[in-house]
């Protein structure tokens, strides 16, 4: 496992690194095939709190699973502790549902029909003017609907983006106020 380690507010030291490592190892014996890990460091003060140390650990593993985690403690060791449990439980998580998923496509061959739905537009706020302040590029991986849901819930994330494994086309999944899920395909001219 490739183990990348950022801090945004100052240097890491060995006996940390070697913490850090030690806990992330250990989610090798859940899940086989964990390509690289990324965790990030943020310090900050609070005017109640004190010192929080926030720790954001995204691994991706075999066949593009991405798990995140994100935890926030005065202590940056008992962050670490507890972003390290949370992603078994993800991992445990997404090992139930993916055998789960086999045996029912072993018991019958069912391909879903995407279903197109359209977003309504957030009302415009008048006096802030909205900025893009972080900018991500991935991979479209060809995926269904149901993988795309279950990618989406391990993230954590109200949307996403995805390619429609019988159409090649980009669409979006997004989770709707009512708990149920959308997606939009867009068209070309």
């Amino acid at each position: 496992m490739e183990l990348t380690v950022k801090s945004r507010n100052g240097k890491i030291t060995e006996h940390q690194r070697h913490h850090i490592e030690e806990k992330l190892n250990k989610l090798a014996r859940y899940m086989d095939g964990i390509t690289s890990a990324t965790v990030e460091l943020h310090t900050e003060q609070q005017r109640n709190a004190g010192e929080v140390n926030r720790v954001q650990v995204t691994l991706v593993g075999a066949h593009g699973v991405i798990l995140r985690a994100e935890e926030q403690s005065s202590d940056l060791y008992g962050a670490v502790d507890e972003v390290q449990q949370v992603l078994q439980r993800q991992i445990k998580r997404y090992k139930e549902k993916f055998w789960r998923r086999e045996r029912s496509r072993r018991q019958s061959e069912f391909v879903a029909e995407p279903t197109v739905v359209v977003a309504e537009p957030a009302p415009e706020a008048e006096e802030v003017i909205p900025q893009v302040i972080r900018t991500k590029q991935f991979t479209l991986r060809p995926m269904s609907a149901e993988d795309a849901i279950e990618q989406m819930e391990l993230l954590g994330h109200n949307f996403f983006v995805f390619q429609e494994v019988t159409t090649q086309r980009m669409s979006v999944l997004y989770r709707r106020r009512d708990g149920d899920y959308g997606m939009i395909v867009p068209e070309s001219a």
